[in-house]
């Protein structure tokens, strides 16, 4: 996909990407939410409590995706950071995840982060696991049955990370 381009998130924009949250935690296959969180607990968590929340969209403004940035830790393991991305149906297997990734690790250099740390890649999430390694995370350790999946039960969990 070309011509993806980055903004911050506003309220407009998350009222945009909320049903792509809702199928997203509903399918519990990739996020450790609960399926029922409300809009206003989501916009919370994705909006508020992060950092910095961006939205990718292509040429016409057509939302493709969205990922927040935010410190793993407080106090002295502040300056490794976390992001979550999530996709819409319409842009998967499209480049957009990458793009939203390589993005979050420009935007994490800016803000002085020296990592990137993902805790918890469910390890059935074979495509993302694959894209994360092609891009420079490494696995640094697995969770045994860490999360419960909709369809296998339980699953394990990758904490996954790449310096910068």
């Amino acid at each position: 996909m070309t011509n993806i381009t980055f903004a911050p998130m506003t309220e407009k924009d998350f009222s945009v990407f909320w049903p792509t949250f809702q199928a997203v935690v509903a399918a519990q296959e990739t996020y450790a939410i609960a399926p029922d969180i409300s809009y206003g607990a989501a916009y919370q968590l994705w909006c508020t409590t992060p950092l910095v929340s961006w939205v990718a969209k292509d040429e016409s403004g057509q939302l493709l995706g969205a990922y927040y940035l935010k410190a793993n830790a407080a106090g002295p393991g502040d300056h490794i950071c976390n992001c979550g991305y999530m996709v819409t149906p319409m842009a998967r297997g499209k480049g957009v995840a990458r793009a939203m990734c390589e993005h979050s690790q420009k935007q994490a250099r800016e803000l002085s982060f020296q990592a990137m740390q993902y805790n918890a890649v469910v390890a059935t999430n074979e495509i993302a696991v694959a894209l994360w390694q092609k891009l420079g995370f490494r696995i640094v350790g697995t969770v045994p049955n860490a999360y419960r999946h909709a369809r296998f039960g339980f699953v394990d969990a990758h904490v996954m990370y790449k310096a910068l």
